[in-house]
């Protein structure tokens, strides 16, 4: 009994090994031909890529011309700055502070008004949604904006900005009504 349990897979193998090689066939005459006629078909022709001209490097010198990392020397006469910087228009440092001057003006939003016994009064909304209550007078924004007048549509106002001479320059901004 034990010599049958070890044939038996040899016979299976054996079994297998000819169905395998009954299935196959040795008519490869169609794939032979068929590899023939694509091989014996005309090839066609490929032009040669275009020849490029190399590459020519350019040495850049700049010995005698200015850094362009440096600060440009200013080109204007020292009487146009002395006379920027001397029109009397400067923000007043020794004040104090109010609340709406910690934020960016284009962060503040107008989204009200107030009026009573003639004052008007406008509501505006801080980045962190607290609301302020201002009239003209106030300050707003980083640019030492002063509150000019209140409008139902919005809260214009006159900034002070440096001027980029030294000194400084007065410029026309508003808050509009958000809806």
């Amino acid at each position: 009994m034990i010599c049958l349990r070890k044939t038996v897979p040899a016979v299976k193998m054996l079994v297998l090994a000819f169905s395998i090689t009954a299935c196959s066939s040795n008519n490869t005459e169609d794939l032979r031909t068929y590899v023939e006629d694509i091989k014996s078909r005309q090839q066609a022709h490929v032009e040669p890529l275009p020849e490029f001209a190399p590459y020519e490097t350019h040495l850049y010198q700049a010995s005698g011309v200015r850094d362009p990392f440096s600060p440009p020397v200013s080109s204007a006469p020292r009487s146009h700055v002395a006379q920027t910087a001397n029109n009397g228009i400067s923000p007043d440092f020794n004040r104090p502070r109010e609340p709406l001057e910690s934020e960016p003006l284009d962060s503040l939003r107008m989204v009200g008004t107030l009026e009573r016994d003639g004052s008007a009064w406008a509501l505006v909304r801080m980045s962190d949604t607290t609301i302020h209550r201002v009239k003209p007078g106030n300050y707003v924004g980083e640019n030492h904006g002063k509150i000019v007048q209140i409008t139902e549509s919005e809260v214009e106002l006159t900034e002070i900005v440096p001027d980029g001479l030294g000194g400084w320059m007065e410029r026309q901004a508003a808050l509009a009504l958000s809806e």
